[in-house]
């Protein structure tokens, strides 16, 4: 998947608040309703230098899971209240909206964080407000306690360091599996001269030459890419796969400029941030790339009505564009519901985390892959890692590839990488 690894510089300064001021005041217990609603915050740099809805779409789905929870009557009869905030995709706006939401309005946890500079992640750790089911995009869900990524962790988060001492690893079950189940020897990555994506082109490449590729590095500006250039050099090459650390607006005109040069490959892969239903609008003027698309990740493909979960997901967001962001922003929200659930009549912030702590892996009704965080004092040499698979068909959609998720399996080496 496509994660901005932006190594976060925190600022000193951060909330002086003890724990209790967090916790719900003390009240007359007289019943459920009398102790008012859950409030939850939700954080995206909706708007950002990355481009308009770019990372939209976790707080979207969501807003749609506790609509669905306050209209079946809340959890424990306390209606769930949401609180949004736009950092702006700025380390500032971020920080700003940790204050607004957490100093300011005191939810009670967050949800579906899905920022693209988590600047003010440790003053969230510090208040010791739990975050719920984020997206990875830095290096923040690695590093400090109280902060619950939604595809888990198994670095210790003390605080210090990201990962081990600074040092995170990834798995090459990707590469593994289009080496095994598409034949596939040759691939390129094609990066923006931007320091997050550069850095995740280099971890892509990493993993890709660990398992026996043949591999090209491509790089175009951030500002004025020449995508005719890297299609020219991909024809020449003969590539059977294509790799990126681009946004969705950048892929569909890589995809035009490789359908412009006659370039066809195996497969074009990209990631969970660009797995959304406008392929059809977005690659208009590029067919065969568009046909070529393929896309892995850590959760159960949002085009699976079969599956019963998913089919909930979608009727309540029916009449939207669906994306994959969607539906794990959907998971983040039903992982907060369950957790507070579990701890009726008293919800309390470390009964929510022990039911996110807890041994037993979580899986959200089978929308996501087995997460947990159980920290690991050492770094794990190689993992037994699954991942869901799907490829997009005109007139079709997005359609699975090979066995369940649950099923589509490799034991592969976990390689270190620095964010």
């Amino acid at each position: 998947m496509f994660v901005l690894l932006c190594l976060l510089v925190a600022p000193a300064c951060g909330s002086r608040l003890p724990e209790s001021a967090f916790e719900p005041a003390a009240r007359t217990p007289t019943g459920p309703a009398a102790a008012g609603p859950l409030r939850v915050g939700i954080i995206a740099s909706t708007t950002s230098p990355v481009g308009g809805d770019a990372f939209s779409g976790p707080g979207e789905g969501a807003r749609a899971y506790f609509d669905r929870v306050n209209a079946q009557g809340g959890i424990g009869g306390r209606r769930v209240e949401v609180e949004t905030c736009d950092d702006g995709g700025s380390g500032i706006g971020n920080t700003g909206c940790v204050h607004r939401l957490v100093d300011r309005r005191r939810v009670f946890a967050l949800v579906a964080t899905t920022a693209l500079d988590y600047a003010g992640a440790p003053l969230v750790s510090r208040a010791g407000v739990p975050d719920i089911g984020g997206q990875p995009i830095g290096a923040a869900y690695d590093t400090y306690p109280h902060l619950y990524g939604i595809y888990g962790s198994q670095a210790p988060r003390t605080g210090g360091a990201p990962g081990w001492g600074g040092t995170l690893y990834g798995g090459t079950e990707v590469y593994r599996y289009f080496k095994t189940a598409r034949g596939a020897r040759s691939a390129a990555v094609v990066a923006y001269n931007q320091s997050a994506s550069a850095a995740y082109a280099r971890l892509v490449t990493q993993g890709l030459k660990a398992e026996g590729y043949a591999v090209t590095q491509e790089q175009v500006d951030f500002a004025l890419p020449n995508f005719r250039a890297v299609a020219a050099d991909l024809k020449a090459r003969g590539t059977d796969l294509v790799f990126d650390a681009l946004d969705a607006h950048g892929n569909a005109r890589l995809c035009e400029a490789m359908d412009g040069a006659g370039v066809r490959v195996t497969a074009k892969v990209t990631n969970v941030q660009n797995w959304n239903d406008d392929v059809a609008t977005a690659y208009a003027r590029a067919p065969h790339c568009r046909n070529a698309l393929w896309v892995t990740g850590s959760s159960r493909n949002h085009a699976d009505a079969a599956h019963p979960a998913v089919r909930e997901f979608r009727a309540a967001l029916r009449g939207r564009t669906l994306t994959q962001w969607q539906l794990e922003g959907w998971a983040a929200a039903m992982w907060f519901t369950d957790a507070a659930r579990s701890c009726l009549p008293d919800v309390t912030r470390a009964c929510v985390e022990g039911f996110l702590n807890r041994a037993e892996p979580y899986t959200a009704r089978g929308l996501l892959l087995p997460v947990s965080f159980t920290p690991s004092p050492t770094p794990p040499e190689e993992r037994r890692t699954c991942l869901s698979v799907a490829r997009w068909q005109d007139g079709r959609g997005w359609l699975d590839q090979g066995p369940d998720m649950t099923e589509n399996c490799f034991t592969v080496p976990q390689l270190p990488y620095r964010p």
